[in-house]
Formats: C-alpha cells, structure tokens, sequence
C-alpha cells in the first residue's frame, strides 16, 4: 500500500490550495518585478507555457516535506520550518530554469531574474502560510471561547512553565475540556513574570492563599487547580500545598507524568505521588520491540500485576494473549476490560488453577506462547503463615508447573513475579518463592546448552502501590471510616513502586534476558529508591484527605505479626548484585542448587503434602534454604 492510498479529500483540497498559491506567488512576483508594463505582456506567454510543469513539481514538493498531509488545526514551527523549505527548493528550481533551461535559448538574456526570484521566495512563503494560520488562529479562538462558555472552571496551574504547557496545548487542541486557566504559580524563579501561552505566572507555590483571595475580592473567584509533575517534586512540598489547597476548598487535579506519549489528561492526586520517588526512565521501543506480534500468556492476569502486564503487553503490540486466572469475576474483569479498548490483539481469557498440570501443561502447548508472564500467586504474608502449606501447592508445585509447561510448548522466555522477601527469607511467602526462583534458575542453567534455548527468569520487587492486599486500600478505608489507622510497628519500613513502573521494569528485565548475547543472569532486582516507613505512608495518607494525623485521625500501632521483619533486602550475601546496564533494573549472582538436587526436594515436598506432614516439609525447605530464619508452623 502506498502513501497515496492514504490520501483523503480534505488532502486533495490541500494540495489545490498549494497549487493556486504557488501561482499567484510567480505571477505575483512576475508582475511586480517587471510593474505591469510592456515586458511583464511579452513575457506572459512563455511564463504560462511553463507554469504548468513548475505546478506539478511545485505539488509533489509539498508533499514531500509533507505540507499536503499536515493538519493545519495543529500547525506550528515544523510545519513553518517546512514551508521555508519548500519554497526555497522551488527558489532554487526557478534559478536553475532561469539560468540553464530558459533564459540563454529562449532570450539571450535572464527571463526571470534574480529580483523576480526574490520576490517569489518571500511570496511563495507569504501565501501557503497564510491560509493556514488563519485557519489555526480561528480554532485556537474557537477552543478558547467554548472553553470559557461550556461550564470551565477558573483554574490555578501548579508547576513549572514547560509542564503547564504540554496542558495548554491540551487544552487548546481540546484533549482537556471545562477548565480555564487564569494563572499559573511556579516553583521556577526563572518563570516569574512571564506569560506561558497567553497564561501569566502569577507568584511561587508559597503564594496560593494571596492569589485566590486576590481572585476572589475582584469577584472571580477560582475552584480549581491542576498539579503538574514538577508540582510533586521534594522541594515543591507537594503535601503542604495540598493542605493548604484543601482548606481553601478547592479541587485539585493532577497530570500525570509527561512520559510515554499519551495524550495530556486530568486525574485525581493519588498517595503516589507523595513518595517523592522519581520514576525511572523506560526505553517503551525497546518494550515495544519485545512484545509486538508475540503470543502472550499471563498466570494470575486478573489480579493487580498480572492485570497490568496485560494491559502492557495489548499497549505494545502482543498479536496474541490468553490470560490464564483462578478467580472467575477476576478473569471477565480483565477479560472485558481489554476487549472493551479495541485493540487487535486477539484475547482469550481460561480458567485454570496452575496447581493444576495437566490442564496448565494443555493451555499452553495449544497457544504456543512466545512469552509466559507466571504473575499468580498467594501473596498475603499472615495468611500464609496460618495455611503454609497452601503455599508450598501454589507457590512452589504451580510455578514449576508454570516452568515445564512454558519450556514444553517452546516459549523463550519465562519470567516469574517474586519478591523481595525472598531474598533471606523469614516467612513462607518468601521461602516458597525462594524455592520457586531455585528452579527456575536450575533450569535456565541446564538451557544454557540447548539449540533453542529458553530463558527462565525471576523478578524480584517490593509493595506496588494499591494492589490487592496492600496497606493503601486498607488505609484509605480506615480513614473514610473515621480511623484509626493501624500500623503495625512505627519502625516497619518498605519499598514501594507504582503497578504500572513495577509492570513496565518487568517487561524490561525480559528484554535484556533475551538479548542477543545471553547474560548469565536468571534473577533481576528492580530499583526500588529509598524504602518508606509505613506509619509515614499514614500520615501522608491522611493529610491527602485533609485531615491531620493524631488530631482528626489516630494512628495506632498493633505489632508486627507472624512472618514479618521490619526491614527488606534486596540482595542476599551468597549472591552479590550485578550491574546490567539498564536503568532501574540489577542482577543477582546466580547462586542456585543442581537441578539434580532440587529435584530431590520436590519429590520429598510432594510425599509429605500427600501425608500432610508438617515436620517433613519444614525440614526439606530449611534444608533447600538454609538461610530460612523463621518457624514455618
């Protein structure tokens, strides 16, 4: 299919226009250089033979530096930079007629001349510009006065200039409606004073009560604001604005991060964003270059992570995805969710339980995946504390039922969803996973010499933000209750990253395991920053809210429970970390068992969960991980 086949009407009208001005841009020239008179007549006849053919060149021209197919709603300096180009070359094509092809056969003499020449550039320019600026002046106008009439309310912008800008453009595009910026406060001096889009800067953050009280007294009184990136920066004390924001009663929005390309929209302010942590940057081609045209399985894509990396992979491209779930509501959800977006990945959705082989072992030698995402799980620490050996069935039985049945259907690649509490592990949830990442990495190792090599790889990370059964859900519902807020000890301290950075980190570790030269790495640790304390979490929670801490809202603390420590590692002593070269991710040291000996160990798991027999399987996974440090009871 060709670029023509593309072209629609409203190119083809375009193109005339090109057409028409570029003539009246030579005539125009023509008629002025010689004034109208006696050799302007003489030389009309040949000027009009020739037109035609500098016309046709002059179209194709447009549409190669793409003035044809440019929409002119959104014109602006590329498309400016691109008229200088086009009739430059059409300049220089005028001088080589004039000076090769016409002129020395015809006249004897220069037929155009370098004045006429001068005059078309500047003219040529003048006409293809000044329909389309109109035309952009007279939306940008339109946008401006529908957006002033249609219920927008006066808002405050939050952030630095070139933030607030990207909304701006936003707004003036349309993408954000029914709101009006009056002003702008910013954290930047280097911004006071000025006007961003016809927008003023009005003072610093610190200014917010002077500005709305101003506002008010002069009988326009502003309810909303909007918080850019820059807004939630340390030194911009994004809590402390909020407070105050909330005691004026106003709204407050944010935009999200400027990353990744998507469109500029409004949504609500969310305890993320008062980590303070700085996301990382993601090479999305390199994750597009990953996941485009493969067929996709996910395990556990229903729940928090799993949904996600489905969303991730439909994003980049997958041509195929089966999202393989336990929980039925869990599996439509998803299911539903993304079939909803229109997207031309094929999607299917299975129940299966992944302590289930056989069945696990059929799903997916029928898909033929090319990448397996094993994200199910049981995750909640104290629950598996009291049912232990539910985990061992899930956690260690339906992951290497996950692993043999992704290297059986010829997957490339396998990458499992661990923890950071795997590493030392003092709790079953952290020592089932622990296991789990010992075979995968056992039999990674016996792939190294394969013909078709199939990479297993771990990813280990902490909390993830408003996942199913994390301390974020939990405290926004103790503090829509009234309080209190309970944690568990005021010294408990963990990371936590967002679903959608954790997901996309996930999809990055993949990448470099599949690199061309195979690293000898099968366990990646994601940068997770500087670990939070959880009663600070609570507080920033509550003050989110707009209430204080202790006086509106108690914070009470009811002691760490079974299977819990107060601080996570990320790297164990028996396997150092390795630096990979890629933002956001490290590696572990392989440190892994012989399969040979891992085998040993399951048979000896499967016998006495067969005769549930307690002793015995707390004995082989101590065995298994000597660095286990808690009673698995």
């Amino acid at each position: 299919m060709t670029r023509f086949s593309h072209l629609t009407f409203r190119n083809y009208v375009i193109a005339a226009h090109d057409v028409v001005a570029t003539a009246l841009a030579l005539l125009a020239a023509f008629y002025i250089r010689f004034e109208g008179g006696y050799l302007f007549y003489e030389r009309l006849p040949l000027l009009l033979r020739i037109l035609p053919y500098f016309l046709a060149f002059g179209a194709v021209t447009c549409y190669v530096f793409n003035l044809t197919t440019a929409k002119w709603r959104f014109i602006s300096l590329p498309d400016a930079l691109n008229i200088l180009r086009v009739a430059t070359l059409l300049s220089f094509a005028l001088l080589v007629m004039d000076y090769i092809l016409v002129a020395p056969n015809v006249h004897g003499s220069f037929f155009l001349g370098k004045l006429t020449i001068v005059l078309y550039w500047f003219l040529e320019i003048f006409f293809l510009s000044a329909a389309r600026f109109a035309y952009r002046y007279f939306r940008y106008t339109r946008v401006r006065r529908h957006a002033r009439i249609e219920e927008a309310s006066p808002t405050l912008l939050i952030g630095r200039a070139a933030d607030a800008e990207v909304l701006l453009r936003g707004i003036e595009s349309g993408a954000v409606k029914r709101i009006w910026p009056v002003g702008l406060l910013s954290p930047s001096p280097a911004d006071q004073g000025q006007l961003i889009r016809n927008v003023p800067v009005l003072g610093a953050i610190d200014d917010i009560e002077d500005v709305i009280g101003d506002f008010a007294r002069r009988g326009k009184p502003i309810t909303r604001t909007v918080m850019m990136p820059s807004a939630f920066e340390p030194e911009s004390h994004p809590e402390t604005f909020l407070m105050r924001a909330r005691r004026l009663r106003l709204i407050v929005s944010r935009l999200p991060s400027l990353e990744g390309g998507e469109a500029p929209r409004l949504t609500n302010v969310a305890v993320e964003d008062l980590l303070l942590r700085p996301s990382e940057t993601i090479d999305y081609a390199r994750l597009e270059a990953l996941v485009k045209g493969k067929a996709i399985i996910v395990t556990g894509g229903g729940g928090s992570i799993g949904s996600e990396i489905c969303r991730r992979a439909v994003a980049f491209g997958a041509a195929r995805l089966l999202v393989i779930e336990n929980s039925e509501p869990a599996l439509y959800a998803i299911t539903q969710e993304l079939g909803a977006e229109g997207t031309a990945a094929v999607i299917d959705g299975r129940i299966a339980d992944i302590r289930d082989r056989a069945r696990v072992l059929r799903l997916m030698t029928e898909f033929r995946p090319d990448l397996v995402f094993h994200a199910a799980a049981l995750k909640h620490v104290p629950i598996l504390e009291r049912d232990w050996s539910e985990g061992v069935k899930t956690n260690i039985f339906g992951s290497i039922n996950v692993a043999d049945a992704a290297l059986a259907a010829g997957a490339a690649a396998m990458v499992m969803i661990s923890t950071d509490k795997a590493i030392e592990p003092v709790s079953m949830l952290g020592l089932t996973k622990r296991f789990a990442e010992m075979y995968c990495q056992a039999l990674d190792h016996d792939q190294a010499g394969a013909a078709r090599r199939m990479r297993l790889i771990s990813v280990r990370f902490g909390n993830v933000l408003a996942s199913n059964g994390s301390v974020v859900p939990k405290f926004k519902a103790q503090i829509e209750a009234g309080g209190p807020v309970t944690v568990t000890h005021p010294d408990m301290v963990r990371y936590f990253m967002t679903i959608r950075e954790a997901c996309d980190l996930v999809i990055t570790a993949a990448t470099h395991a599949l690199a061309a030269e195979r690293p000898n790495v099968s366990v990646y640790v994601l940068n997770m920053g500087q670990p939070v304390k959880i009663v600070d979490l609570a507080e920033r929670m509550i003050r989110l809210s707009g209430l204080q801490p202790g006086y509106d809202i108690e914070i009470v603390f009811t002691g760490m429970r079974p299977g819990e420590r107060l601080n996570e590692i990320l790297f164990a002593n028996e396997e150092p970390a390795v630096e990979i070269g890629v933002a956001g991710i490290m590696a572990a040291k392989p440190n892994e068992p012989p399969m040979q000996a891992i085998r040993k160990w399951v048979v000896a798991l499967e016998h006495a969960i067969e005769k549930d027999d307690p002793a015995t399987i707390t004995a082989v996974l101590k065995d298994a991980v000597p660095e286990f440090g808690a009673t698995a009871a």
